[in-house]
């Protein structure tokens, strides 16, 4: 650090630079388009966007479904897994939350047949659902599908905690959970919500959960590659995929999470193809009524959310809906375009925030779409991890040039009061405090907690910096402190 001691304007300008770099990674240079007149996307068109986005950022592997009304458009794999097999229409990949949509459209099948009712209380069909929170009688099958039942990450941060192997573990896991809110006032995106709806249909049907989907759902719309597991370990691959940090593809395995009922779901192009066309209400195999309840938005609280499905505008302005997922290593996104009747669904294999591919490249097809040119779009981190780069080495390197300054420091203040001596040190604390809550603060932003782990899969770079930072304030906090005491001490 300076010698002046300013560690905290040090992190006030480098939390700058570092927004000046996210910024202006999310403003990619204008390419040219690949869009033909009429915005139609075809097999061609879509192939040719996928591989030259995979070309310039590096992708290491993708599935690709586009459909319109009940046709498919393309189905196709693209690169490799993360253990060198080529991914093609036909392998299996995690969609993620995706899987929302899935356990949703299963428990309103059961509506269907009047085996419950969205409106009575949980409990009605799953008497072990329990809260350290009276109101939690009070949930309804409805609201844990709109995610407006009152439970929250803030008062049960699941990802944090051990994770249970089946889902009559995960829902005992909340008997200790409070509720954030009263039941229907307010919508909080909370994993648990599924896990217990998928539950209830275990408890309802006798069945596992895994076979009333493929009964239910799958089987019915031909999706005969399509599963649901319970935890990470049994995906494919274990669920390894890669992150992005500094320009660069790293490969990493994914620790052990809970999925079943919110993010369990595994899938190939061809089965989302499948999916696709029914959610634009073009197979006979699920009444459209119900597809239709679960893509409407409950409203609570100005809530865009419906049942796995969430309503929103493209950047032309026309109505979508969508449903975004991640893992550590995966990310998925599943569009519906109601004007132009196409469905669009990616998986790619890089994790969430570090690489929002899947996203991006769905984007990228809605401009094709919408007769927008090509903006050459790229997850940010290619543009902002090179700023952090620079940082986390000046971060280092004032580290150094404090400590071999620290002697003098101390000469300098040698006969001053101990707490004035202390008041200068104070700022070097900011850095260490940024890094400690650095889980927090990103949760705080997300809206999701997690920890310090978790963030070297979601920005390696971003962790890197924080934590260079911390580490050359202890370092100059610990070399002044040396020296002061020994300048202190009585002569011989």
């Amino acid at each position: 650090m300076m010698k002046t001691g300013k560690s905290a304007a040090i992190a006030v300008l480098t939390g700058a630079l570092l927004l000046t770099g996210a910024t202006a990674a999310t403003a990619s240079p204008k390419r040219a388009s690949n869009a033909p007149k009429g915005g139609e996307l075809t097999a061609t068109t879509i192939d040719a966007y996928v591989r030259d986005y995979a070309e310039r950022t590096g992708l290491p592997g993708a599935l690709v479904a586009v459909t319109k009304d009940d046709r498919v458009v393309h189905v196709a794999g693209y690169g490799h897994t993360a253990d060198g097999r080529a991914i093609t229409k036909d392998t299996p990949m995690p969609l993620a939350s995706l899987s929302k949509s899935f356990t949703a459209l299963g428990v309103l099948r059961l509506a269907d047949q009047h085996k419950i009712s969205l409106d009575a209380p949980v409990r009605s069909y799953l008497p072990e659902f329990a809260m350290a929170d009276p109101r939690a009688g009070r949930i309804t099958v409805r609201q844990l599908l709109q995610q407006t039942s009152g439970m929250s990450d803030r008062t049960f941060p699941e990802l944090t905690l051990p994770a249970p192997d089946t889902l009559k573990d995960a829902v005992a896991m909340l008997r200790t959970a409070p509720l954030a809110t009263d039941p229907g006032t307010r919508m909080a995106y909370h994993n648990p919500n599924y896990a217990v709806a998928a539950r209830l249909a275990e408890v309802v049907t006798g069945m596992p959960f895994g076979d009333y989907l493929a009964a239910s759902v799958f089987r019915p719309l031909g999706m005969t590659s399509t599963t649901t597991v319970n935890t990470t370990r049994d995906l494919p691959g274990g669920g390894a995929g890669y992150i992005r940090a500094y320009g660069q593809v790293v490969e990493r395995a994914h620790p052990k999470w809970f999925l079943n009922g919110s993010f369990g779901v595994v899938s190939t192009a061809d089965d989302l193809a499948r999916w696709l066309i029914a959610q634009n209400g073009s197979s006979h195999a699920v009444p459209e009524r119900t597809v239709r309840t679960a893509q409407t938005p409950s409203g609570v609280g100005g809530s865009t959310y419906g049942m796995g499905w969430q309503t929103g505008k493209t950047a032309g302005g026309a109505p979508e809906l969508r449903h975004t997922g991640w893992l550590l290593t995966h990310n998925s996104a599943q569009t519906l375009l109601p004007g132009s009747r196409y469905g669009i669904a990616v998986v790619t294999n890089t994790g969430m925030i570090s690489g929002d591919d899947a996203l991006l490249i769905s984007d990228g097809l809605i401009d094709i779409i919408e007769g927008r040119p090509d903006a050459g779009a790229a997850p940010f981190t290619m543009s902002a991890d090179p700023w952090l780069a620079g940082l986390s080495l000046l971060n280092l390197g004032l580290g150094v040039l404090g400590g071999l300054r620290a002697r003098r420091w101390a000469r300098r203040r040698a006969g001053r009061p101990v707490w004035r001596i202390v008041a200068r040190l104070i700022p070097y604390v900011l850095p260490i405090a940024l890094f400690a809550g650095l889980a927090d603060l990103i949760g705080l932003l997300m809206n999701r907690i997690g920890t310090l782990d978790m963030i070297t899969y979601v920005w390696l770079a971003l962790y890197v910096w924080a934590a260079t930072a911390a580490l050359a304030a202890i370092a100059v906090v610990v070399a002044r402190t040396v020296h002061v005491v020994r300048a202190r001490r009585p002569q011989a």
